[in-house]
């Protein structure tokens, strides 16, 4: 269990002005637990990690997110967040966090750069479980032929991401 457990998680909401939909934001007090595309997924997550939750509007975040979206790629780096998982998931993630935007690894290359050049598949399985979509940027990772994999928000909300952090035309 989290250091949150226990706590009111309050879901913020946002209709942002982008082809990929609606972001949500999950916070235990003034830290992010949880960003994803769909409530569903959002839902499931945090229950593995909270049991029940309840689920009340905020606008925490809003303008980090809006700077993002306008050109400021590290406006969410910063933000307070608490991803929990296994010691291994939080290996790979903080190891996301330091893939700079527009860029890309593969799976096997951030296996490698925790000194276990064996695990792509468990790197793979730590990327899907990842709580902290766009914090923690698992969508710049791609298959070893440098094709477009799974993504929770989906390949058109990947792609998307991928342009937009490249500069190129979205």
């Amino acid at each position: 269990m989290t250091k949150f457990a226990g706590m009111q998680l309050n879901l913020t909401s946002l209709q942002a002005p982008w082809p990929v939909g609606t972001v949500l934001i999950a916070c235990a007090g003034e830290t992010i637990v949880a960003v994803d595309f769909t409530l569903e997924r959002l839902a499931r997550l945090l229950s593995k990690r909270f049991g029940r939750v309840e689920f009340a509007p905020s606008r925490l975040y809003a303008p980090e997110l809006q700077a993002y979206l306008d050109g400021s790629l590290t406006a969410l780096q910063s933000l307070p967040a608490e991803a929990g998982g296994t010691e291994f998931q939080r290996r790979v993630w903080h190891r996301l966090r330091e893939i700079p935007p527009g860029q890309t690894r593969t799976y096997s290359q951030v296996a490698e750069s925790i000194g276990q050049p064996r695990a792509a598949r468990a790197v793979g399985l730590a990327n899907s479980l990842n709580p902290l979509s766009l914090i923690v940027p698992c969508h710049r990772l791609i298959g070893r032929s440098g094709s477009l994999t799974g993504y929770a928000g989906g390949l058109e909300c990947k792609r998307w991401l991928l342009k937009h952090e490249s500069g190129g035309p979205c």
